[in-house]
């Protein structure tokens, strides 16, 4: 059975997307699916504590969200623009969108707002196929380190808010986050609390973290029927060779390998070598898993509820049977449970623990 991109369409009530973070991080719940006896339970976070062994490798992605949108203007003009930065080339070289893009051909030069006496100024130095712009930043040494001054957060689209709340810089950051690089958060990670991981290290689990910049095109719809068709963007990630050994001093003793989200999955599903060892090191991944693609680095996977027809929803159904297109059905039929459950959905929603 081959499998198109409108067979992951569902239905959902637009008051389940979750526009708010709830007040404390492991108040989100938990529906939890076993893959081996198809059996489904509801629970709160916290307790996916319980399912843990010791031993087990709990692997997190610690990319840190950067405030990637800005503020710009025409000096000429004074015509206003909105830059989303995407991705890092070097210190100040970053491709970025731009709206109004046609406004914005190559030469053309943006001056940023919230500079204070500073101007910073962006060069339009050259234009993708996607119509992305490449932007040659100037007047600081490296714009990377006043993002936080200049840049908001930004939040992705179904969160139908016109600004930014103050809260957003707390809460759409995982309490991990470190590598500064990501566009939007590694969302599967919002619900961990210090406490949560510390005890999780008490009952004999590794913790360990990969790094991947979560780019735009992670959580684009797939806009072509055929699978295959679709072209993924690629991402860059680390892998630490701490956490390359803890993985594999897991496997040697038996242990089950977690991802906590699917960037972490794909990361490792990425990193996997022949011999099922993860390979340490820096890279860039395109991996597109869906049905009926098999797995061979990860065992268990915590993640949130995800768009319709988006690669997201598609690995998470691969997962849910690796090898197989059950997993489609399995994990639409879990969906539609969570609907009349009433969980939240996206990212500020709640979670899944598939095992």
């Amino acid at each position: 059975m081959n499998l198109s991109a409108s067979d992951f369409d569902y239905q959902l009530p637009p008051e389940l997307i979750a526009q708010e973070p709830l007040p404390r991080r492991d108040q989100s719940r938990l529906l939890v699916y076993d893959r081996k006896t198809q059996r489904r339970t509801h629970a709160q976070f916290r307790d996916l504590l319980a399912h843990l062994q010791p031993g087990d490798a709990l692997v997190l992605n610690n990319s840190r969200v950067i405030p990637a949108r800005l503020r710009a203007r025409n000096p000429r003009t004074d015509g206003r623009f909105e830059i989303l930065l995407v991705e890092e080339q070097a210190p100040n070289d970053w491709w970025a969108m731009v709206r109004p893009g046609k406004r914005a051909p190559i030469g053309a030069t943006l001056e940023l707002l919230r500079t204070g006496n500073a101007p910073m100024l962006a060069t339009v130095t050259e234009v993708n196929a996607e119509g992305h712009r490449r932007l040659r930043f100037s007047g600081e040494e490296n714009i990377l380190t006043r993002l936080d001054e200049l840049g908001e957060v930004p939040l992705p689209p179904y969160i139908a808010r016109t600004e930014m709340r103050p809260e957003d810089r707390a809460r759409y950051q995982t309490v991990y986050a470190d590598a500064a690089g990501s566009v939007a958060a590694p969302t599967a990670g919002l619900h961990f609390t210090p406490e949560i991981l510390d005890e999780a290290r008490r009952r004999g689990a590794k913790v360990c973290f990969v790094t991947l910049h979560v780019g735009l095109g992670t959580f684009a719809p797939v806009k072509v029927e055929a699978l295959a068709d679709h072209v993924m963007h690629s991402e860059r990630f680390i892998v630490s060779a701490g956490t390359a050994a803890a993985i594999a001093a897991t496997r040697a003793a038996g242990g089950r390998v977690w991802a906590v989200g699917t960037t972490s999955l794909r990361v490792l599903e990425s990193a996997v070598a022949p011999d099922g060892t993860i390979r340490a090191g820096a890279g860039r991944t395109a991996l597109f898993a869906y049905p009926p693609f098999q797995f061979r680095a990860v065992d268990v996977l915590v993640t949130n509820f995800h768009l319709p027809r988006s690669t997201l929803l598609m690995l998470v159904s691969a997962f849910a049977a690796p090898g197989k297109t059950e997993g489609r059905a399995s994990i639409l039929a879990l969906y539609e449970e969570a609907v009349r459950e009433r969980y939240r959905f996206f990212s500020y929603g709640d979670a899944m623990l598939v095992m």
